[in-house]
């Protein structure tokens, strides 16, 4: 993810954020004012945003004081000017306990604020540091809007402010909230590393104008989506303004693809990833250690295999180990000859493409944007983000603001780089919620009955989709070296080879069975008269989500072919039509439908008709002394969701 979050308490804001973070993660002198000690490290000052800040009498881009990041957020939540507001009713003669109520913004609190950090994709921050003084500002003007259309965002649709008991109710701050930004220039190994600290007061204040605190795991569980709002708008501008386009990287196999600036070498991202070599590193020693710890029975601790779950911790372990020591800030006119210098001493990148990175960037989204339309097809959209996300999460259950995320990184690959219409994931997921979605909430409380708490899996059962991998049983003999394939024994050690020198095995990602669902359920979907009572019109879908060359063939090319199939055999998807899909505009990259695939789609498609027409037959054969029930015309069952029991989907399921 591109946004971070982290809770701001009231003594962490002096110790830590005071003499760091408003002055550019350096170290600020003792006894320096703020404004003087930004100026020594060539930050500029911090900015006030968010549409609360009329209520406050501040207004969005003036400077941040000292003395109001204290009140606010040091000072267990008052107003940012509570100083001169008791100054003022003191000298009216307002007793000291009612002046010190009036600068107060509702009960005192310890967390006082919640700390975003948004920084762009690497290549997008490598045409900043690299680039000329134009694609600079930019960039920035870029990442500042993004922010703030997130922050728009999070006001209208993400906080909430909880009251009553138990937090029973639940309100929108009709005002919005305040935020301080700051701005960075490098990472802590001195490499570029554009990103703002937007910190956001929990203060809100509702209709009634009582103050009271927005709930901050509201905050939390919208992380992810908040993230790919801020990477598609930041990376939408500045591909618009600058005549750029994105391509999917893979940075791990089997992980979800990033979109960078299509034409940036990835050898300039190597460059500036020296953190994510030494992470890797100690990766490594901690993987290693995690796979032969013993208990003291010299039995093994854990399954020879390392669980995405247990890799996130050791993540985690492995960024503080390797964290360094903080730099001296220095002006971003020195940091940027000294990135470029560097660059060109000890990336590998030839100097001509160093010093003309943004044409060589053009080139290339010459040539994606003249083969690649950029069309989206809300239909065949909301069948990946419903497959993805019903895979990604476990059990099959998810909330609303999984698929609002997942609609987010859609568009993103889909559209690489350009702008897309307002509204456009929220009709993605309306249309995933009331086609392949079914609500399986049984709400206990007034909050369960909202919308982002709302409970949903897809209408498909987990049977019709690829089965995941199982991890292995432990391998009781230590001079067994564990297995490559979970499904294989453990072979014998090597004599000599120590423990740690053999590669350790992980359970397979599930984002990698995720893409396969979401091809197996387009496909089935395409095979299908009728879904939900209406005929599905896959004619109809535009080429960027579904190629209308896949089916059928080509007429000229159906004449030609004198190798015809049997009489009476139609194939489920016509290979000859991987040909024209090459040939057409369609993005082949963001569909991933190589002929491999296309006929991995059919042999499960097939699999998943005969399992259905098993299926049914059973059913027939059990009710043939029952009561007959109406069958509705997709011949679907009807989900009841105050029925107890986990949910199987439907019986002649996608």
């Amino acid at each position: 993810m591109t946004v971070d979050i982290k809770i701001v308490r009231a003594g962490q804001m002096h110790r830590y954020y005071m003499r760091e973070t408003v002055v550019g993660d350096g170290r600020r002198p003792a006894r320096t004012p703020l404004r003087e000690a930004q100026e020594q490290a060539g930050v500029p000052a911090g900015r006030w945003m968010g549409r609360g800040l009329a209520v406050l009498g501040l207004a969005p881009g003036e400077e941040v004081t000292e003395a109001q990041l204290r009140n606010l957020f040091g000072e267990r939540g008052r107003h940012p000017d509570a100083d001169r507001i008791e100054a003022d009713l003191l000298a009216k003669g307002a007793s000291p306990k009612k002046a010190f109520k009036a600068g107060a913004l509702g009960r005192q609190v310890m967390v006082t604020g919640v700390d975003f950090v948004f920084r762009p994709q690497p290549t997008i921050y490598l045409l900043w540091a690299l680039g000329d003084e134009e694609t600079r500002r930019v960039i920035e003007a870029a990442h500042e809007r993004a922010i703030a259309r997130v922050l728009e965002w999070i006001e209208d649709e993400v906080a909430v402010i909880r009251y009553g008991k138990d937090g029973i109710y639940r309100v929108r701050p009709p005002g919005g909230l305040v935020a301080a930004r700051f701005r960075h220039y490098e990472a802590r190994s001195g490499m570029p590393l554009l990103h703002d600290h937007l910190i956001l007061s929990v203060k809100g204040q509702r209709l009634d104008g009582k103050w009271n605190s927005i709930h901050t795991l509201a905050l939390h569980e919208n992380t992810v989506a908040a993230s790919a709002l801020y990477n598609e708008l930041v990376a939408a501008e500045v591909c618009e303004t600058l005549g750029l386009a994105t391509e999917p990287r893979t940075v791990t196999p089997g992980r979800r693809p990033v979109m960078e600036i299509a034409g940036v070498p990835h050898e300039l991202i190597r460059w500036t990833s020296r953190r994510s070599d030494q992470i890797a590193a100690c990766m490594e020693d901690l993987e290693h250690e995690y796979v032969t710890a013993v208990d003291d029975d010299g039995e093994l601790k854990f399954l020879p295999v390392v669980s995405e779950r247990a890799r996130a911790k050791m993540n985690q372990i492995a960024a503080r180990k390797t964290r360094p020591p903080k730099q001296k800030t220095r002006p971003l006119a020195q940091l940027r000859k000294e990135w470029k210098e560097s660059a060109i001493r000890t990336s590998g990148v030839a100097v001509d493409i160093i010093n003309s990175l943004l044409e060589y960037a053009r080139a290339a989204a010459a040539a994606i944007r003249a083969r690649v339309a950029a069309v989206v097809d809300v239909a065949l959209a909301a069948v990946d983000v419903a497959a993805t996300v019903f895979v990604m999460n476990e059990g099959g259950r998810f909330h609303h603001r999984h698929l609002l995320a997942e609609a987010r990184r859609h568009l993103a690959l889909v559209l690489r780089g350009r702008r897309r219409e307002p509204g456009l994931d929220d009709q993605i997921v309306a249309t995933a919620i009331s086609t392949h979605c079914l609500d399986i909430s049984e709400p206990k409380t007034t909050i369960g009955l909202l919308k982002d708490y709302r409970l949903y899996t897809a209408r498909w059962d987990l049977a019709d989709l690829p089965a995941r991998p199982r991890p292995p049983t432990p391998a009781p003999d230590p001079d067994r070296r564990p297995p490559t394939d979970p499904g294989e024994p453990a072979a014998p050690r090597i004599s000599g080879q120590d423990a740690g020198e053999w590669e350790i095995p992980r359970v397979p990602l599930q984002y990698e069975r995720a893409v396969l669902a979401g091809a197996v359920v387009r496909e089935k979907l395409r095979t299908t008269t009728a879904v939900r009572g209406r005929a599905y019109d896959v004619a109809a879908h535009q080429q960027a989500a579904m190629p209308e060359q896949l089916l059928a063939p080509l007429a000229a090319e159906a004449e030609q072919d004198d190798q015809g199939t049997e009489p009476g055999r139609q194939e489920a998807i016509d290979m000859t039509a991987v040909r024209a899909l090459r040939e057409s505009r369609t993005d082949v990259e963001a569909l991933d439908l190589t002929a491999a695939r296309l006929r991995r789609l059919q042999e499960v498609a097939t699999k998943m008709a005969d399992d259905s027409r098993a299926r049914a037959d059973r059913h027939t054969a059990q009710a043939d002394g029952d009561v007959v029930r109406p069958v509705r015309p997709d011949d679907q069952q009807a989900h009841r969701p105050q029925e107890p029991g986990p949910h199987h989907g439907r019986e002649a399921g996608h």
